[in-house]
């Protein structure tokens, strides 16, 4: 399917690794020249060279810590510096660290706030003017299962990505007809930080093989984890005008795990 999307522009955060990785390579495939961003400069460089493999338009790296507002100004004048204009904003960020309620103090909380919510709030309001020139801009914000279903010991993700959801909501309706926002809420998939753990737990016994490691991740209907890439062509797909009346949503990735109804 041609998703119409060649020669636009987009900026990935968070896009070195994992999820963020996935989307910047499903849409350079398409022809949409990428800015994809992290905080490490040498696995950032690897992750450019790897996209650019498959890319049908250019790829720029610009490294970026996305609790740094300077940082979020610079990743939104380089893209427009390198292509012209910001015709769609993917945001992705690292998860908060695992802990119970007890377990995180008033630093954890405020240091979450600012990479999960803080960095969608600044990089939309820095993008703004240029997703809404034309009449097919996007914002797709890559979140969590957690916002559906609160996880085990994951007080920090499940209760502070519920504002990123609200935000993208609000956006929806703000910022249409002009661009239209939408979220994705991936459950596991098989990314690098999924594999260490694996091994971690295989090393220490917990397993007898990686395999058996990873199948315990497949707590879905379809008993397999996720490839990374089945997000990142998602969110090409909610980037294109092929899905055009799609706006406001969430939309789960998680093989069936999520109880929820809606």
């Amino acid at each position: 399917m041609d998703l119409e999307i060649d020669g636009n522009a987009a900026l990935v955060t968070a896009s070195s690794s994992g999820l963020g990785k996935a989307s910047a390579k499903a849409l350079a495939r398409e022809g949409v020249n990428v800015v994809v961003n992290g905080r490490d400069e040498d696995r950032l460089a690897d992750a450019r060279d790897e996209i650019a493999e498959v890319a049908e338009g250019d790829v720029v790296a610009q490294p970026g810590d996305l609790t740094d507002a300077d940082d979020i100004e610079a990743l939104v004048e380089t893209t427009v510096e390198e292509f012209g204009t910001i015709d769609h904003l993917v945001t992705s960020a690292g998860g908060p660290p695992s802990g119970a309620f007890l377990d995180t103090d008033d630093e954890d909380w405020y240091e979450a706030y600012e990479l999960l919510v803080m960095s969608v709030v600044r990089l939309a309001r820095e993008a703004e003017p240029y997703l809404t020139e034309g009449d097919g801009g996007t914002i797709v914000t890559i979140t969590s299962r957690s916002v559906k279903e609160a996880i085990d010991d994951l007080v920090l993700s499940n209760s502070v990505r519920m504002g990123v959801i609200g935000l993208e909501k609000t956006l929806s309706k703000e910022f249409a007809p002009e661009v239209r926002a939408n979220a994705v809420l991936p459950g596991s998939h098989e990314t690098s930080r999924i594999r260490e753990l694996v091994d971690q737990a295989v090393e220490r016994g917990d397993y007898d093989s990686y395999e058996e490691g990873l199948a315990d991740w497949a707590d879905n209907p379809l008993e397999r984890i996720g490839d990374p890439m089945e997000l990142g062509n998602t969110v090409a797909f909610l980037s294109s005008p092929k899905s055009g009346y799609v706006n406001g949503a969430a939309v789960p990735i998680d093989g069936g795990s999520t109880g929820s109804n809606l």
